[in-house]
């Protein structure tokens, strides 16, 4: 294969960045700073609310952010001379991306969650907002915090990875 343009590839790694700063910032602000304020600030329905305001306005940024991720690094690890198969594990390089790579699944898979499950029962519950089970308020606060959080540490694993391919 021959070599990208020099900005090509300089466009892909920025694009890449962009991506990973934008999903990743907003994963680290959300649930480091702004949910557990608002936990303290607000009853638990309006807390909800909020929870569901605010992934309406993050999941699709967070979905850009994914396929644009997937498209740049697949062209990125394409074009890496340290690239010698989807699943090699023979250099410190190839390990650490495809290590950093399973984790981006388990994201995925966490916000799929969020996205297609624990945001639909909190829009249902909200609409019966009066008669809404305390404890399910609750419930569905903790699912969401927990799949922030488990998407955060995963976040900071796969930087870690990333850190590893770099220095080899």
């Amino acid at each position: 294969m021959s070599h990208p343009p020099a900005w090509a590839l300089a466009l892909t790694y920025w694009l890449h960045l962009l991506a990973t700063v934008a999903w990743i910032g907003a994963i680290t602000a959300t649930s480091i700073l702004f949910l557990p304020a608002a936990k303290q600030a607000l009853k638990p329905a309006d807390h909800l609310a909020l929870i569901e305001a605010m992934q309406r306005r993050l999941e699709p940024i967070a979905w850009f952010c994914m396929s644009l991720l997937l498209l740049t690094g697949l062209f990125q690890m394409s074009v890496n001379p340290h690239y010698d198969g989807f699943a090699s594990v023979s250099t410190q390089w190839s390990l650490a991306i495809l290590i950093k790579h399973i984790l981006g699944v388990f994201m995925v898979v966490a916000s799929a969650v969020q996205t297609w499950e624990v945001i639909p029962s909190i829009r249902r519950l909200l609409l019966k907002k009066e008669s809404a089970d305390p404890l399910q308020v609750t419930r569905l606060q903790q699912r969401e915090t927990n799949l922030l959080r488990l998407n955060f540490g995963l976040s900071i694993l796969i930087l870690l990875a990333t850190a590893f391919a770099r220095a080899s």
